[in-house]
């Protein structure tokens, strides 16, 4: 376990080829999957859906729509990130967990409630794949670096055939909508350094 934040944040390498004896263990990916859902979301309502393709059956489905051979072939795991279309289904589940373990005052709980479905169920397709992949972004992100604190090394990846991967990973492609897929693994090849703008060039003070 590493716990040097700036060590995590500023030494992370997108990971090309990794160890293909190095496994991860259901245990600890679904650890740092728990620590990954910390990350904030819309209303709370955490849209993010997770695949572990670990099996060479599921990679092989990901290499036939994807590009990125390497990073995925020679991964422990390619988690896919997808973003659910209808997040507000798990509304009562999320917040009536909050009310019961006294997280959330009944007049806030009553309030939000009774404002959230509505809205939500108002939402152009559009707008809402924009909303829930927006959240799902934070928790990808998220994953990279908690998967660093474990010790292992990742590549975001958006090489693939977008329309396809939810029938290829046996979701419903009516509801949810791939945002990102991540592979996790140890480096056998070290990531390459690259070049940030720094923030004086990018950013206006008004």
């Amino acid at each position: 376990m590493n716990n040097d934040f700036k060590d995590i944040l500023l030494n992370r390498k997108s990971v090309k080829v990794y160890d293909e004896d190095v496994k991860i263990s259901h245990e600890e990916m679904l650890e740092m999957l728990d620590e990954t859902v910390t990350a904030p979301s819309a209303v709370n309502l955490q849209p993010w859906r997770f695949v572990v393709a670990e099996s060479k059956e599921a990679k092989d489905a990901i290499l036939e729509i994807s590009t990125n051979v390497n990073q995925v072939s020679s991964s422990a795991a390619v988690v896919v990130f997808f973003g659910d279309l209808q997040p507000q289904a798990n509304l009562n589940k999320i917040y009536d967990e909050a009310l019961a373990t006294g997280k959330m005052p009944k007049e806030v709980y009553d309030r939000q409630v009774g404002f959230i479905k509505p809205f939500y169920d108002g939402f152009s397709e559009q707008w809402m794949r924009e909303v829930v992949k927006i959240d799902t972004s934070l928790a990808a992100m998220q994953f990279m670096l908690v998967v660093r604190e474990h010790g292992y090394d990742t590549n975001a990846m958006t090489g693939y055939e977008a329309d396809k991967m939810a029938e290829k990973m046996g979701l419903d492609p009516k509801r949810y909508v791939p945002v990102m897929m991540i592979s996790v693994g140890k480096a056998k090849e070290a990531g390459y350094d690259s070049v940030r703008m720094p923030a004086k060039d990018i950013t206006e003070f008004k």
